[in-house]
């Protein structure tokens, strides 16, 4: 169980980091896995799995399935995203790992041993699916007429444009021959229970991972008017198949998805609950905003700044001492560089910092921490970055210019420089964004 935080006056990012803590505790699987589990079937029950909450999704379920029932299968999960396994717990699940977020070969050979194992299936049969985000770069099996080298392009294009969640996740489930609810295709006539922690604005199982066992409304033409929007270029063999609709996706319903059930174990809402609690309970008043922010990272980073001056200035829209809890997936755009110029490092939560400390003007009395609740930032190894009432003034004396650091897309190498990184290493789950702003 995670201890309730300290009071916040005394150490306030220690503080802010406990709430952190607290919000990635409540999403771990082994609490809320149980109650979804279905029946033992008559026949087998096979194991399909991916996200970065592969690992401890599938230790959960080794944990909680009876022992003496029969369980096997496959689960791809991210590099380094194993959790260390329990002493005496029997591993009757096979997890590889592969990359994220660019695909890669390893994921490429996951995803096709994973539609393999749909072979043979049985309407006896009981096919447990864990799906957490990440799996749409994990569970990569591209369509016909594009190969890994074009996937990866395609999919770092759609990472680096400023593209909403749900719409790279509609594009790629329309270039993979596993998701958008083909995996579930592909295990008929067999029962399949899909249990998945959500990453996404508004817990659509649809875009989680991109679907690979849920029905999905998006068409072909969607997925073409998308990547036009972000001047993405694909294969002409590929944008004649979108245009002709010769890969479209199963749609809602589609007899394939008939007995199917879904369960969310874990969601975005339910950590920052669990974050609020453990703040009041700590004798802090504590305000959720949403749990589905969506946007450019650097613009929310200013938007909750203003919130937090006016609070802190104020008592307007809320009473301090406070905490401002906010959830969702913002993105980043990446800014053209000239020739020669240091590639920046960073996350999503790192630019919401960089924005956040900019508009904060080292506002007094105003404490925040964002992270992503899997640990990792991006690419990077940190899990996100902090900001303090002095954040501004200690970069000024270290000849740190913020707005350079936003020019390039570099919130990694600001925060290391002032020693205000956030790291944690994997978390194993992954209920995306964590914003905490503490006002006293």
């Amino acid at each position: 169980m995670t201890e309730t935080p300290k009071a916040p006056s005394a150490n306030p990012q220690a503080f802010l980091l406990d709430l952190f803590r607290v919000a990635v505790q409540r999403a771990q699987p082994l609490h809320s896995m149980a109650a979804h589990l279905p029946p033992l079937p008559k026949g087998r029950t096979v194991v399909l799995g991916a996200g970065k909450a592969g690992g401890s999704m599938a230790q959960a379920l080794e944990a909680l399935w009876p022992q003496d029932a029969p369980l096997s299968g496959l689960v791809v999960t991210r590099y380094h995203h194993v959790p260390p396994r329990p002493e005496g717990l029997a591993q009757r699940i096979e997890v590889v790992e592969a990359a994220h977020p660019v695909p890669d070969a390893a994921g490429l050979a996951a995803a096709e041993r994973i539609l393999a194992l749909t072979q043979g299936l049985t309407e006896d049969d009981l096919v447990l699916c864990l799906i957490s985000g990440g799996g749409s770069a994990l569970l990569t099996l591209p369509a016909e007429g594009l190969d890994l080298a074009g996937k990866q392009r395609i999919n770092k294009a759609l990472l680096e444009s400023g593209a909403a969640i749900s719409e790279m996740n509609c594009v790629r489930k329309h270039l993979s021959r596993i998701k958008g609810g083909r995996l579930a295709a592909a295990c008929a006539p067999a029962k399949v229970v899909t249990l998945t922690i959500s990453d996404v604005p508004g817990d659509d199982p649809s875009i989680i991972a991109s679907g690979p066992t849920v029905p999905d409304a998006s068409t072909c033409a969607d997925a073409l008017a998308i990547l036009d929007r972000y001047r993405i270029e694909v294969p002409a063999a590929v944008r004649a198949a979108l245009q002709t609709g010769a890969l479209e996706t199963p749609k809602p319903g589609d007899a394939c998805f008939a007995g199917h059930e879904v369960h969310l174990i874990a969601t975005p809402r339910q950590s920052l609950e669990a974050a609020a609690a453990a703040a009041r309970a700590a004798g802090m008043e504590a305000h959720i905003l949403s749990d589905e922010i969506e946007g450019e990272s650097r613009e929310v980073g200013k938007v909750h700044a203003a919130l937090a001056r006016a609070v802190a200035q104020r008592g307007q829209p809320f009473a301090r001492p406070c905490v401002i809890l906010s959830g969702g997936e913002t993105t980043v755009t990446i800014r053209p560089q000239q020739p020669g110029t240091p590639r920046g490092r960073g996350g999503r939560a790192g630019e919401f910092c960089l924005g956040l400390a900019q508009a904060l003007q080292g506002q007094e009395g105003v404490w925040a921490l964002a992270a992503d609740t899997d640990g990792i930032d991006g690419v990077e190894d940190n899990a996100g970055a902090r900001v303090a009432p002095d954040t501004l003034a200690r970069a000024a004396h270290a000849g740190l210019r913020i707005g350079g650091y936003l020019d390039r897309n570099d919130a990694y190498g600001y925060f290391e420089a002032l020693g205000d990184l956030v790291v944690t290493g994997p978390t194993n789950t992954n209920v995306n964004d964590f914003r905490a702003i503490l006002v006293l």
